[in-house]
């Protein structure tokens, strides 16, 4: 059966053979496919079944059927729904509720580098349109490329998701992407918070989205600089979400009023 190359692939790339997806293993594999059959045996759909290696050492997945954003731009309209962001507030809590309980391996390894502690979740850490699975333009089947999951607070994995869903990055970046409307976006967050169900201090939050932001610059550049060509072919995307933890910075009170 014939490799058809997937859309995406920044970090390691995909193929799918039928309905199986095939990548190139990291050393926090083991871990994440520990984190996928803990998401199955919960009964939660929304991201691949994990299937063990091929012959080559590739890891094996499930391939989530639907449309992906991936590699086109501006982004399907379906990005920019009220009917998908309410979908990604609902998907965000129900992966955070159920990760609340997950028992790592004892050879634990995120692409993160964090472990695992009491009143910590299991973040996406990349649950953004390029990454999410959407069948007949308004029905989220999930989000595929858990490659970067990891421990962290619900802000911090709601935090990245806000930046491309409402989305808070430049306004530039926002037109290319099919978002046009600057003024909508306090409302866009609070949907989808409110479908996350998240009753912290919506200013703090804002805080949470300038931390998360900046944190991942420093992360891409410092990959970058230690020779990692996906890291360096993103490195314009790092200057977008430096800008947009600048820009989040100085947003006025009333914005995170709900």
């Amino acid at each position: 059966m014939s490799e058809e190359t997937l859309a995406g692939g920044n970090t390691v790339g995909a193929v799918r053979i039928g309905n199986v997806v095939h990548k190139q293993a990291s050393p926090w594999t083991p871990t994440v496919h520990a984190l996928l059959r803990h998401l199955e045996d919960a009964g939660f759909d929304g991201a691949p079944r994990a299937l063990g290696f091929d012959d080559q050492g590739r890891e094996m997945l499930t391939y989530l059927p639907g449309e992906t954003a991936a590699g086109r731009f501006p982004w399907p309209a379906w990005a920019f729904t009220d009917v998908t962001l309410t979908q990604v507030g609902q998907w965000l809590r129900r992966v955070h509720d159920v990760t609340a309980d997950f028992v790592p391996p004892a050879d634990e390894r995120w692409f993160v580098g964090r472990k695992m502690e009491p009143g910590l979740v299991v973040g996406h850490q990349d649950a953004a349109p390029y990454n999410a699975a959407v069948l007949n333009g308004d029905r989220l089947v999930g989000f595929f490329d858990w490659d970067t999951a990891g421990p962290s607070t619900r802000e911090f994995d709601l935090a990245f998701a806000a930046l491309w869903w409402v989305p808070l990055c430049p306004p530039s970046v926002a037109e290319g992407l099919g978002f046009h409307d600057s003024t909508d976006r306090s409302r866009r967050l609070h949907l989808m918070l409110d479908a996350y169900g998240y009753d912290g201090d919506r200013h703090a939050f804002g805080a949470a989205i300038v931390q998360r932001a900046r944190r991942q610059v420093v992360v891409m550049r410092e990959m970058a600089e230690a020779g990692d060509r996906a890291s360096i072919a993103l490195l314009p995307v790092a200057g977008y979400i430096e800008q947009s933890a600048s820009d989040v910075e100085a947003l006025p009170d009333d914005f995170w009023v709900h």
